[in-house]
């Protein structure tokens, strides 16, 4: 049957996860820091997701669909039901176990912050400690949530950081300006889980592929408590 259907323009999607949010129906997921339309029949074609996309996203189409299937919804959600939560993954709330202290007479570690300032939006594009630089890119929340990331993610490295949901911006044009400019060695770019981090992680891969260079690049990571998950 033909009928209104939502539709995510994929190049436009931040990877926030509001949308997913938002959809009551779960017809909304994020696949690999994008939102994706998992089930044309989970669709009710009403539009919740669309108010709440901050990048504009997601639109009306009409299109051969499947038709509306209620039951289907309430079962999957029944399979998904978990603590409620109705505002984006990474506002929910979470709460650990303190971890044990360091010993007092341990010796206080240096920063290994090389350079300011460190915020994306404020760093100059033609800075001279670009020059030669091995480059991390970390979303604001990872030095909070890693203990370790002065040691092991910005020692020896030029830091830069942001927060896309907090920033509402798309950094890969400047990135991809820092990187087209300078002479950078590499590429380290550490995320949180939570799907708002895609944005950085999107922006990250995009300015590099628009810059037309090959230089060496990771992504790691890092769990809401702490850990690397990859």
């Amino acid at each position: 049957m033909v009928r209104r259907i939502i539709q995510i323009d994929e190049e436009k999607c931040n990877g926030c996860g509001a949308c997913a949010a938002a959809c009551h129906e779960g017809a909304i997921e994020m696949v690999e820091g994008k939102a994706k339309l998992m089930r044309d029949d989970y669709c009710d074609g009403l539009g919740d997701c669309l108010p709440a996309c901050p990048t504009g996203a997601i639109s009306f189409v009409e299109r051969e669909a499947a038709a509306y299937d209620e039951a289907a919804v309430k079962e999957n959600v029944k399979k998904k039901q978990a603590p409620v939560h109705t505002g984006c993954p990474g506002h929910q709330m979470h709460r650990f176990a303190p971890k044990p202290a360091a010993p007092s007479h341990a010796p206080e570690l240096p920063s290994q912050l090389g350079q300011w300032p460190c915020q994306i939006k404020l760093v100059p594009v033609n800075a001279p400690y670009f020059q030669g630089a091995k480059l991390l890119i970390a979303a604001d929340c990872t030095a909070f949530a890693y203990a370790n990331l002065h040691q092991d993610f910005m020692r020896g490295k030029i830091t830069l950081i942001g927060c896309p949901k907090l920033d509402g911006v798309d950094y890969s044009e400047k990135l991809a300006q820092i990187i087209q400019s300078n002479d950078i060695q590499s590429v380290t770019i550490v995320r949180m889980e939570v799907p708002c981090c895609g944005g950085l992680e999107n922006a990250a891969k995009k300015a590099i592929q628009a810059s037309g260079k090959f230089l060496p690049w990771q992504v790691v990571t890092i769990s809401i408590d702490g850990k690397i998950l990859d």
